[in-house]
């Protein structure tokens, strides 16, 4: 029985399920699930990344992790927590950056969350021969640190899905997935049961509000790490940097969008990151944030020019390609402006480098 007919029976019985229920479904089925049986990263897989477009991203997050650490005093032990690692590839390239500070290595707990099993392979053999030996463990909230934090999620808001809530004619309901007459899945409107606060701004009717819950939780959990052990949290990903209204669901086959409930489990299903929402739970949880912005500016403010510069040097013969590289990440038409960045940190006295 294939995950879509699992949702039709499951639906059936017990009534139509929130969207991101849903797609929590979609990605995470242990069965069918997209990042837990058949995740496709890469120009020949469903969606690219950026440390897939380029070294230069992994490098300078590299580079920023260990301007961080020594921001916070380079202590002789520290947690490097990359949560979603992808195929390894951030984390290869960010560790042979670092190697320009041996101390650093040497001082380097390395910790991936990763719940994907195909995943975990990957990345397993992307590290196998480096100098620092990473450790896998499946959530972040099971994580318990003993020493300073520095966190990176590089596309991981975007995997917690949010709820979404439509302004009818009649107020406010909430959208959630159930089974049309044929048996395909299909969008409806439900009546509200849980606590909802409204959207402080005008919706027009027919427009739907997403809150996303899920997002909120991770930015409390990484304030929680680093205002309890010091450090911080790095957090990039497509999204809003101000509250608005939009349906930002959307599914990926071979980079094509396509419908989100048409092949359930076959696609990646993603929604936009809710910037405001991160940043207010972690203040919230008593760290403080550097605020948002646009991935471009982030990337400039590390020196990704320099970084091109010095790779078109060494290889004057794939400056072209490098160029285009440098264009896809910072451009404001391609991933520097809908791409955003953000820092959760404590104390407030740190300053971090990018913003």
């Amino acid at each position: 029985m294939s995950l879509q007919e699992r949702l039709a029976r499951d639906i059936g019985e017990s009534g139509p399920i929130t969207v991101a229920d849903y797609v929590t479904r979609c990605l995470h089925d242990p069965q069918d699930g997209y990042y837990a049986t058949r995740p496709r990263l890469g120009a020949g897989g469903d969606f690219i990344t950026a440390p897939l477009v380029s070294q230069m991203f992994g490098e300078l997050i590299g580079l920023w992790a260990v301007e961080t650490w020594r921001r916070l005093g380079a202590p002789d032990r520290f947690h490097l927590i990359e949560v979603g690692p992808g195929d390894g590839t951030l984390m290869s390239d960010a560790l042979r950056a670092a190697h320009a500070d041996p101390a650093f290595i040497q001082a380097c707990d390395l910790v991936l969350i990763e719940p994907s099993g195909p995943l975990r392979e990957a990345q397993s053999r992307m590290l196998a021969h480096g100098d620092v030996e990473p450790r896998w463990v499946r959530a972040l909230d099971g994580f318990e640190p003993d020493a300073p934090v520095l966190l990176i999620a590089n596309e991981v808001l975007d995997c917690l899905p949010a709820r979404q809530y439509v302004r009818t004619d009649d107020g406010w309901a909430e959208r959630r997935v159930g089974v049309g007459e044929d048996g395909t899945l299909v969008f409806g409107h439900a009546r509200i049961i849980d606590r909802f606060v409204k959207p402080d701004f005008e919706i027009a009717v027919g427009q739907i509000f997403e809150i996303a819950g899920q997002q909120a939780t991770f930015g409390a959990v990484c304030a929680e790490l680093v205002r309890a052990h010091g450090g911080a949290a790095l957090l990039i990903d497509y999204g809003r940097d101000r509250p608005e209204p939009g349906d930002t669901l959307q599914a990926l086959i071979r980079h094509e969008k396509v419908d989100p409930l048409r092949c359930p489990g076959e696609a990646d299903v993603t929604m936009w990151a809710d910037f405001p929402a991160v940043m207010a739970a972690a203040l919230k949880a008593g760290a403080d944030v550097t605020g948002c912005v646009g991935q471009g500016d982030f990337l400039h403010a590390l020196g990704i020019e320099a970084r091109a510069e010095r790779l078109i040097s060494g290889r004057p013969d794939a400056g072209p390609v490098i160029g285009r590289q440098l264009e896809r990440l910072t451009a404001p038409e391609q991933m520097g402006t809908l791409f955003k960045a953000c820092a959760i940190f404590s104390p407030r006295t740190l300053e971090i480098a990018g913003f």
